[in-house]
């Protein structure tokens, strides 16, 4: 018997701590609202919970020294999510679709999905197909709450050292999301207009990078009193990646530039001063 299951409103999560209270999920799958949502589970034992182990295959090959954590924001493909839900051991995961991320996967690789690095659990390449493990966490911060069996997901394989760099570092570690409030053609391009935390905005600027659902984009205006920020997609990225099949209203991953985080990391730190101490 197939079940499907509904977790209610992540904003509501506390921590995890211990004597877990286990409850059977809702049944229920709204469109346009998120497809996870958690139940009032307030005391789970630990993170284990909800992460997935990973399990020998028969497909599995030796990992190598190759770094395999670092990504570029150039969309590889668009997979389709084949399945999100309770995992075996009671965590949560998700199997996705794909042919391009699987020519050479290995139990463990890191994956962006819409932008969100996660790990191969499992895979099947005669299947076409790979699951990932999903955190409490990652669901918290992320748009991948919203997702559904048949959504369609932006892949890329973290970068390897003899990978040509085409887009910008991009670590898959998602600061949060935002939301899509114009969508407006000009010509064959679409502007997209997100609103977003002005906590994150503040890392935005006119003609920098960000990371929107793991897509490499550039910045063309920034409206601080707005709290939005703008891009434009040309016709070939527009068939590319996901951004365009989503709606006014719905939500999109975003990761700054990580060079503005240690930028003002040193300056609070009082870098600044103390190079001018030793100047002095």
């Amino acid at each position: 018997m197939a079940i499907t299951f509904s977790l209610n409103s992540l904003s509501k999560i506390p921590k995890p701590s211990s004597n877990p209270k286990i409850k059977i999920f809702n049944l229920l799958t709204t469109p346009s609202k998120p497809f996870l949502k958690f139940p009032p589970i307030f005391k789970p034992n630990s993170l284990s919970l909800f992460t997935s182990i990973t399990k020998s295959h028969p497909n599995a090959k030796p990992r190598t020294s190759t770094i395999r954590f670092l990504f570029t924001g150039i969309v590889e493909e668009m997979g389709e999510v084949k399945h999100v839900g309770v995992s075996d051991d009671g965590g949560f995961d998700m199997k996705i679709r794909a042919k391009t991320v699987l020519q050479d996967v290995h139990l463990g690789d890191s994956i962006a999905v819409n932008g969100t690095c996660l790990t191969v659990t499992e895979f099947d390449t005669q299947l076409e197909d790979f699951t990932v493990g999903l955190s409490p966490e990652t669901l918290r911060k992320t748009s991948l709450i919203e997702l559904q069996p048949g959504s369609l997901v932006n892949l890329e394989r973290a970068l390897q050292p003899t990978t040509r760099m085409g887009g910008h570092f991009v670590q898959g570690h998602v600061d949060g999301t935002g939301e899509i409030v114009e969508m407006k053609p000009e010509g064959d391009s679409l502007w997209i207009k997100v609103k977003t935390a002005k906590s994150l905005l503040k890392y935005v600027v006119p003609k920098g990078f960000i990371a929107v659902d793991g897509t490499s984009l550039t910045v063309v205006d920034v409206f601080g009193e707005e709290d939005c920020f703008n891009f434009m997609l040309v016709e070939y990225t527009q068939q590319k990646v996901v951004i365009p099949l989503k709606k006014v209203g719905q939500k999109v991953n975003l990761e700054v530039d990580i060079l503005g985080k240690y930028v003002e990391r040193l300056l609070s730190s009082g870098f600044v001063d103390s190079i001018k101490g030793h100047d002095d």
